[in-house]
């Protein structure tokens, strides 16, 4: 029944495609971006109700779920065929179109790599109507290789197929401190070539970091519950040894957004007991700035103060050999603490993914940043992101593109693969329907 709602939807949004014309873009309830855009007067297509798991094979390890299903329905759904898929990106709200077409990661990345790279095949609507399915070797590879890192602007994956992992029910962390930043990443690169399954880190200064190694297990002498009162990322510090059950593990991140509920004034047991479980999550979190971002109150707090203060929300991903430099840089010149370290390997070096070319056998760090920087000087906008994309790319690295991004046009497409990029827009949006990347993520139109 769910393969016939699937054609039958893709149907209705070909039918609309066809009947519409000019420029389009999707009409969806949920959004991890955190770069306001204009809004033009595109034509939206609704895919909100591609949204479904259509099939969980645990024997042979693979998952068949439409675009806009979201990391949560999709986890359970694998969870209660005791598998997982490879990369479970660290908040409920993302959808695996989202975190395919745009960049996701999470602590399995050091062997499993990006969410993209567990992607089997995909049912992808380009601009015209058309439908096609790409696979690593059929007609369609070039789109299969472009469609990551391209934000919807090459067209939208309305159904993909994905491999899974069989998983045990708990997971055992170490949380492990290091106080030498050069012997942190050293650790870092160790873990990696062990036997654990999941890898992250949490450095809160430079002189106070943690690594967390966990590891799934058939059994638990007890399990913490950080979905209410107390938060995941204060264990850390506290606590040598935890044990989680897996879909808490999973999760462990949104209750709190990491740490950047302290904006949300949340991470006060009078907040949190008024709010109660159901409302302590990204979800909410998104909501109370998206309406903040509409309102603009904080901005016009911030003229009436006379105050410049500059949100640096990022994920940048570093060679390992440059990630200590990259730290001491962002530590003492930006400032921004705590900062989540997930490590990236298991690339495959037959498939280049050109628009986000993290490639070859050596490890990354991605570094993942939120907050706002106090300013008491006025600068050009973006100042603090404007050196972060700087030292970025001096150290050989790539920046996502779901948030703010400052970079002249032609730097941008050097960064980003335009000649490649360009041939892929005249084959399968020549009318330009949908925005370029550069239009999109940078100019945010």
């Amino acid at each position: 029944m769910t393969q016939l709602a699937y054609e039958q939807k893709k149907r209705d949004l070909i039918r609309q495609l066809q009947r519409d014309s000019g420029a389009i873009r999707l009409d969806k309830t949920t959004s991890n971006l955190f770069r306001t855009r204009a809004k033009p007067d595109d034509n939206k297509i609704d895919v909100r109700t591609l949204n479904q798991v259509l099939a969980v094979d645990s024997e042979n390890q693979t998952v068949e779920v439409e675009g806009m299903t979201t990391y949560e329905n999709l986890a359970d759904a694998c969870l209660a065929r005791t598998c997982m898929p490879l990369v479970v990106p660290q908040l409920k709200s993302i959808t695996i179109g989202g975190a395919v077409s745009g960049i996701g990661i999470e602590s399995t990345s050091f062997r499993h790599g990006l969410p993209h790279e567990s992607v089997l095949a995909m049912d992808v609507l380009l601009a015209d109507g058309d439908v096609v399915t790409c696979t690593p070797d059929n007609e369609h590879a070039d789109l299969f290789f472009g469609i990551p890192n391209s934000y919807g602007t090459l067209g939208y994956i309305l159904k993909l197929t994905a491999r899974t992992m069989p998983v045990k029910p708990y997971v055992v962390l170490q949380h492990l401190r290091h106080t030498d930043i050069e012997e942190y990443f050293g650790a870092v690169g160790e873990a990696c070539a062990s036997d654990v399954d999941f890898v992250d880190g949490s450095v809160f200064d430079g002189e106070e970091m943690y690594l967390t190694l966990g590891r799934f297990t058939d059994s638990a002498p007890y399990t913490s519950d950080y979905t209410w009162l107390k938060m995941y990322f204060r264990s850390i510090r506290e606590r040598r040894e935890d044990y989680l059950d897996l879909r808490d593990y999973l999760w462990r991140w949104d209750t709190d957004w990491f740490w950047c509920s302290k904006n949300l004034f949340v991470q006060n047991l009078p907040m949190r007991l008024l709010l109660g479980r159901r409302r302590l999550n990204s979800v909410t979190y998104q909501k109370v700035m998206r309406w903040n971002n509409r309102l603009g109150l904080t901005a016009a707090i911030n003229r009436l103060m006379d105050r410049h203060p500059e949100g640096v929300v990022q994920d940048v991903d570093i060679p390992l050999e440059n990630a200590a430099e990259f730290l001491r840089f962002f530590l003492d010149e930006i400032g921004i603490r705590p900062v989540w370290i997930c490590p990236i390997g298991g690339h495959d070096p037959t498939r280049n993914f050109p628009l986000y070319p993290l490639h070859g056998s050596g490890l990354f760090i991605n570094f993942g940043f939120w907050d706002i920087v106090p300013n008491p000087q006025k600068h050009e906008a973006g100042y603090f992101n404007r050196k972060i994309e700087a030292k970025v790319s001096e150290l050989g690295g790539v920046k996502s593109l779901y948030s703010d991004a400052y970079y002249d046009e032609d730097v941008f497409w050097k960064l980003y693969a335009g000649d490649k990029y360009f041939a892929l827009k005249q084959k399968y949006d020549p009318r330009g329907r949908l925005r370029d990347l550069y239009q999109k993520c940078v100019l945010r139109k």
